[in-house]
């Protein structure tokens, strides 16, 4: 293959606010952590364990704009980037790396509250469900005829 691919494609949570910070001439950075997670059962204790990478998301200009203003913590967001590692010194000389994901497209997929209402109206209707008394359709019980 003559070439290389740095692509990134996330779905996860947002683990705080988009943190917004604005240059003259205009242009604008949003960051934010995005959480994705994994889960599997321990075949050693047979308990179900979940791991939590964190990621670095970086949008730039509109981009940036939109999600500070659609998105909060907790929302579930697709984000498609690329991969940059930054590297710096600190006070003290030591150098120090940062990984980010250059995000270049995303879509919002669910927020915070729409996820919270769909758990509690999908907890509502399996309990008005299983209150509900089961129709008759025994073979010989003519009272719901059909019309046609």
């Amino acid at each position: 293959m003559a070439g290389s691919l740095n692509k990134v494609m996330l779905i996860g949570n947002l683990g705080d606010d988009v943190k917004m910070h604005y240059f003259e001439g205009g242009n604008c950075v949003g960051r934010f952590p995005l959480a994705t997670s994994e889960t599997y059962t321990s075949k050693q204790t047979n308990e179900r364990v979940t791991n939590t990478e964190w990621h670095n998301i970086v949008v730039r200009n509109k981009g940036a704009e939109l999600c500070e203003k659609y998105l909060t913590k907790g929302d579930k967001v697709y984000i498609e980037g690329r991969i940059k590692t930054k590297k710096w010194l600190d006070d003290k000389g030591t150098e120090r790396y940062a990984t980010e994901i250059q995000c270049s497209e995303f879509t919002f997929l669910t927020t915070k509250k729409e996820s919270e209402n769909n758990a509690a109206n999908l907890s509502n209707k399996q309990e008005t469900t299983a209150d509900k008394k089961p129709i008759n359709t025994a073979k010989g019980d003519n009272t719901n005829d059909l019309p046609f």
